[in-house]
């Protein structure tokens, strides 16, 4: 069934699919491998033990090429088996996809590969099991909603080498499994990334250099308004090049025939647009030259990038820009990225660097469903946690977001973090930290990528690590007037005046009790290192 001795990475992500299907509760796993690291040979399984539990398998796709070429995959792979499988797209006509539909809700097909057509209203199932999506960060989270609200019970692999930050975040939280595939196939190099101005002679060396070993290339360009002309530039630049061009604006019988023509070598230059970017495997295809690379995001750049480098032969992907002055600074870090990224099995770190730069916060927005829509995803597991732990008879302490004001600059410069999605996914880590080695591990993570913090910053953390302690004593506000520090205290807290009086004559602190529920100190005079000592030293000495 296996061509290829599985890797051990594969192995386990195998076994750990096989006992998902086999819970009872439905699966929700997300399989995380790099390009060309074999997630598809791991899928074959699952599918083939989805029909044989007497199961309809389906593998939604974002391109009609991934769809056919998914197709010819899985029909040679299941040839030997009485499995029918099929494919929907617009590669085929209405008549052949009516037949094709009639034949899946009739329980006539087993196993379905297709593209968002599989969405569609009039799209059925006989009794569908398993649901594969791949490739899915193309996908938006209604069309995934979409397809599992077909069936209730049904099992779901989601494929990426770098998932969305949503899809990882509930991965790595837990609310999802994940299987991670990180050990290479055998032989595999890793393809090596040049960023370069564009230059005519930088590409007809890299693209005669992949000719003349007898491979063949790709040439991204994203702008279907002057490919051709594109493509002539490069039968210009390489006149023995045999080129042909893609785009997703071609007729589909057009696109399918000149797919067939580059996978059968017949042509080994395709100038296209961005199509090529999903799961396309090509092993004689070594060199990529993507133009205008500064355009495309970084997810996007690592795809297109693995649709070379898919055997034991070294390959090239260039990233091809107008100019360091003309590209954005944005566009400069992620072509820095990319560079550095060019590591054997780095999607997944990839996806993480994406995750902490674009934030978890992904999760909070319109295309969130049920309770997560309403509080965002960490409310919604500390709430879950207080419910089990409620239903466990657990005593559970009063929840309190204590208010401090403390008249200090406490912020993360500009100039200490420039990039603004980075500064603003620090200023996360530094809200969600929930003790003192949380706030002692940032401090050393700032250091380590950014240098010493700055005072302000400095003050940001003092800040959080009153606020720590405050949540511990259900103190509701922390208020500076003039060196007054008034603290307010919930009803349900358990401090009392004894213990106040007690630690303030101990500390030689003019404590005045007030009526809302709490006391104030006199430090008038006092300055900010000051301030943070005295207040730190006695809610310390406060926390039972």
């Amino acid at each position: 069934f296996f061509l290829y001795e599985e890797t051990p990475d594969q192995l386990t992500a195998i076994n750990e699919i096989k006992r998902s299907m086999e819970s009872l509760t439905p699966m929700d796993t997300l399989l995380c491998g790099d390009v060309g690291y074999g997630k598809t040979e791991v899928i074959m399984r699952a599918c083939f033990k989805a029909v044989y539990d007497s199961k309809q398998a389906a593998v939604l796709v974002p391109t009609t090429i991934l769809a056919e070429q998914h197709f010819d995959t899985f029909t040679s792979r299941f040839s030997a088996f009485p499995v029918k499988i099929d494919f929907i797209s617009r590669f085929k006509n209405r008549a052949e996809q009516k037949q094709t539909l009639r034949a899946l809700a009739n329980g006539d097909i087993d196993i379905i590969i297709g593209t968002h057509r599989l969405l569609a209203k009039d799209v059925g199932f006989y009794d569908l099991g398993l649901l594969v999506i791949d490739e899915e960060h193309r996908f938006g989270v209604t069309h995934k909603e979409k397809i599992k609200s077909l069936r209730s019970a049904v099992d779901i692999i989601t494929l990426s080498a770098t998932p969305i930050p949503r899809t990882l975040h509930m991965a790595l939280s837990g609310i999802r499994a994940m299987s991670v595939i990180e050990t290479p196939p055998e032989d595999r190099l890793a393809v090596r990334s040049f960023v370069a101005r564009f230059d005519p002679g930088i590409i007809e060396q890299a693209l005669q250099k992949e000719l003349d070993r007898d491979g063949q290339a790709f040439f991204v360009h994203n702008r279907v308004q002057d490919i051709y002309s594109v493509a002539n530039y490069i039968r210009e630049l390489v006149p023995g090049a045999r080129v042909a061009v893609a785009h997703g604006q071609m007729r589909e019988k057009e696109l399918e025939q000149i797919m067939r023509s580059f996978f059968r070598k017949e042509t080994n230059i395709l100038v296209s647009t961005a199509i090529i970017g999903s799961g396309l495997d090509i092993p004689s295809a070594n060199t990529i030259i993507i133009d205008r690379a500064d355009k495309f995001g970084l997810a996007d750049l690592y795809q297109l990038r693995g649709r070379v480098g898919r055997s034991n032969v070294r390959a090239y992907s260039y990233f091809l820009i107008p100019g360091d002055d003309v590209i954005t600074a944005q566009a400069r870090k992620k072509l820095q990225a990319i560079q550095e990224l060019g590591y054997l099995g780095a999607g997944f770190r990839l996806a993480l660097r994406d995750l902490e730069i674009r934030g978890a916060g992904n999760l909070l927005g319109a295309e969130q469903s049920g309770h997560i829509l309403a509080i965002g995803f960490d409310l919604y597991v500390e709430t879950l946690e207080q419910a089990v732990a409620e239903l466990k008879g657990e005593k559970i302490p009063p929840r309190v977001e204590p208010v401090l004001e403390l008249r200090t600059t406490a912020i993360i410069p500009e100039a200490y973090i420039e990039n603004p999605d980075l500064r603003l996914s620090i200023y996360r880590k530094i809200a969600l930290a929930k003790d003192s080695r949380d706030l002692k591990e940032l401090v050393e993570e700032l250091g380590d990528r950014f240098g010493t913090p700055p005072e302000e910053t400095r003050r940001l953390l003092q800040i959080m690590e009153l606020k720590v302690l405050a949540k511990k004593l259900a103190i509701t506000r922390i208020q500076n007037s003039r060196g007054r520090i008034k603290i307010l205290f919930m009803p349900e807290a358990s401090v009392t005046p004894q213990e106040i009086l007690k630690i303030s004559r101990k500390r030689k602190l003019p404590v005045k009790f007030i009526p809302q529920g709490g006391f104030e100190i006199d430090l008038a005079g006092e300055k900010w290192p000051g301030i943070f000592r005295v207040l730190k030293n006695l809610l310390i000495e406060l926390v039972p």
